[in-house]
């Protein structure tokens, strides 16, 4: 069963976002999730290969996590090449994404999610 709403994952580390991708495949297995992770083989972030995560992800509205601000850019800036509908939470990425992951593969209510998401929001 696919849900409405996938995951998607931004890290300056290739190594930390497959790690986590496994660790959220363990309570979210219906939920479509997908990633970017460093750049050109080494530490960063890449426009296009965010942009490949946005769009092979079989859902059309995203929640997108993210490390560190560049990735939040990259993200930020994603959003005018797609159609899709994604929300950027600025939230620990492992404590967010395993949130978000875990509540959207029991169907929990967005607005749930979100309100839950709040809690864990970083204020900078």
């Amino acid at each position: 069963m696919q849900k409405k709403i996938g995951i998607v994952i931004v890290s300056h580390s290739q190594k930390l976002v497959e790690g986590l991708v496994l660790l959220l495949q363990e309570v979210a297995k219906d939920v479509c999730i997908t990633f970017a992770g460093g750049s050109n083989g080494g530490i960063g972030t890449s426009l296009d290969t965010t942009l490949n995560a946005i769009e092979s992800n079989s859902a059309t509205n995203i929640y997108a996590f993210f490390d560190l601000g560049s990735a939040r850019m990259t993200l930020e800036a994603a959003l005018e090449l797609t159609e899709k509908s994604i929300q950027i939470f600025n939230v620990p990425i492992v404590e967010g994404s395993y949130t978000a992951a875990a509540l959207l593969q029991v169907d929990t209510s967005e607005v749930d999610i979100q309100n839950q998401l709040l809690e864990l929001n970083i204020n900078k």
